[in-house]
């Protein structure tokens, strides 16, 4: 039986190690901040801006788990920061598995990651921009994508939605899938909360996943905090019992789910997304 693979993003050693013993499949380092801070400016997202140095640690931390890395947007050198030929080259000689290339708008901004990744590590585009979405043809052509992942977060932004699960249960989401999947690369989405927990429960939006096809996603600030916590115990207490919990409602969706279950649960976000926007205005 195969699961979705979960990520998470931490720059803690202890806190990977944590991730990974529990059944994380990728630890997550974000250098990702160019742009970020003024598009984001306002909301509550995870804004890590990890280093090189980040990843030679957690790179000798942990032993299972893939070591993923978000770089910058591909971008020149400055006085202040190196061009995204060096940053890559960088990343890759501290270690990473796969990289990550943000916010992006056209076809020549993925052919040049691409190019620069080398097949050195393996490749994750990340949609989340509406020019990303109208360019995605073309962008689906270039070889060497080796995964893409959808980011929900600024990809609502770009289209002006005030919640980050609108796309979710507008179709928005749906469309873009049925791009990837008639290509044949693996995708992921959005970030999820624990089971039973988040404004739309963790268990609803797994659902949608398989729905979809998805083989991957982003376990959310809101399924283990750690900077809050700062109890070790306490927090492998989260991660074990969490992560248990999202692969019993895997085994459970795969030996039960019908057509109507994937219909009803997508009714129910629906629903849920309505009345988020109902409480906070959109």
């Amino acid at each position: 039986m195969s699961f979705i693979k979960l990520m998470y993003i931490t720059n803690d050693t202890a806190v990977a190690q944590i991730a990974e013993n529990a059944g994380v499949d990728r630890i997550f380092i974000d250098m990702e901040y160019i742009g970020k801070g003024i598009r984001q400016g306002g909301m509550d997202t995870v804004q890590s801006h990890h280093t090189v140095e980040d990843i030679k640690r957690i790179r000798a931390s942990i032993k299972k788990a893939e070591l993923m890395v978000r770089c910058n947007p591909i971008h020149e050198a400055t006085a202040d920061y190196c061009s995204s030929k060096q940053e890559i080259d960088e990343i890759v000689a501290a270690g990473a598995d796969i990289i990550m290339l943000p916010y992006f708008k056209t076809a020549d901004e993925v052919r040049k990651f691409v190019e620069y990744v080398g097949g050195r590590a393996k490749t994750f585009p990340l949609v989340e921009t509406k020019e990303a979405v109208e360019n995605l043809d073309e962008i689906l052509k270039i070889d060497g994508i080796d995964e893409i992942y959808i980011g929900l977060n600024d990809l609502s932004l770009s289209y002006g939605k005030k919640f980050m699960f609108q796309i979710l249960a507008e179709g928005k989401v749906d469309e873009i899938s049925e791009k990837f999947k008639s290509k044949g690369i693996p995708f992921g989405f959005g970030g999820i909360a624990a089971v039973g927990s988040g404004m739309l429960p963790g268990e609803k939006v797994l659902a949608e996943h398989y729905r979809l096809g998805s083989t991957s996603v982003i376990l959310s600030r809101s399924f283990c905090n750690y900077e809050k916590i700062g109890k070790l115990d306490e927090i492998k207490d989260i991660f074990d019992s969490g992560v248990k919990a999202l692969r019993d409602e895997e085994i459970k969706i795969q030996q039960e789910a019908d057509k109507d279950f994937f219909e009803n649960n997508h009714n129910d976000v629906k629903i849920g997304v309505e009345k988020i926007l109902s409480v906070i205005g959109g």
